[in-house]
């Protein structure tokens, strides 16, 4: 074989060899492209779900602060108008309040009412000797009507009435303004057995306080709706 013959096939060889190479060297930068891009869009998703994630987290967040935040506001709101109907009606008590302080000035009707109370404790009682007390204020009217009293309570039981002894050294608060912050007392009595176990509490503010306890709920419609 000739120089020139060797010569070419040398340059074949290495064209062959070169191609390959680069054939190759391609396959492999393609390849590498390849992987690249999907590494990168792997890396893309990933952060745009870390992205959603802290989204729906910071979300669900404002969305708890906003039920919070409106729950304290309704609470507040409920709050003043609980107030506000409190308010109401301790200003409708008070006004009751007031008006109880001038129930004696009538003397013959309240003379009439203390009867009337004077009984009503004694049916309660049931006791055979009972202990009255009442405002110094209203010793004589209780002197005046004790008498009535046990009349009309042994014609209501048939019974004899009980022995009642008059308190003359403790007596009820005195009458004094409602804007006092002393113990006052608006009228009525208080009985109790001798043994003081048994106590009937008969004052108008006693009763005042039971009529708005049953009463409440009625007050506060009539009132408020």
């Amino acid at each position: 074989m000739e120089d020139g013959d060797v010569s070419r096939q040398i340059q074949q060889m290495v064209r062959f060899i070169r191609q390959e190479a680069e054939e190759k060297a391609n396959e492999i930068s393609v390849s590498a492209e390849e992987e690249f891009n999907i590494e990168k869009l792997q890396l893309v998703e990933a952060e745009r779900k870390k992205i959603r994630q802290e989204y729906e987290r910071k979300s669900k967040q404002v969305e708890i602060r906003k039920k919070i935040e409106y729950s304290m506001q309704l609470n507040a709101s409920r709050i003043k108008v609980l107030q506000a109907q409190d308010d109401m009606v301790n200003s409708m008590k008070e006004s009751a309040t007031k008006e109880l302080l001038r129930v004696s000035d009538d003397a013959i009707a309240y003379k009439k009412l203390l009867i009337a109370l004077i009984v009503q404790s004694m049916l309660r009682l049931k006791e055979p000797a009972v202990l009255l007390r009442c405002r110094e204020t209203d010793r004589k009217f209780i002197e005046a009507t004790l008498k009535d009293a046990k009349r009309e309570y042994s014609e209501k039981l048939k019974v004899q009435a009980p022995r009642v002894t008059l308190d003359t050294r403790v007596y009820l608060p005195p009458p004094t303004g409602v804007d006092s912050h002393e113990l006052f007392c608006s009228g009525g009595v208080v009985l109790a057995s001798q043994d003081g176990k048994i106590v009937c509490e008969n004052t108008l503010n006693a009763r005042l306080d039971v009529v708005f306890r049953q009463k409440l709920p009625e007050i506060r419609k009539s009132l408020l709706g």
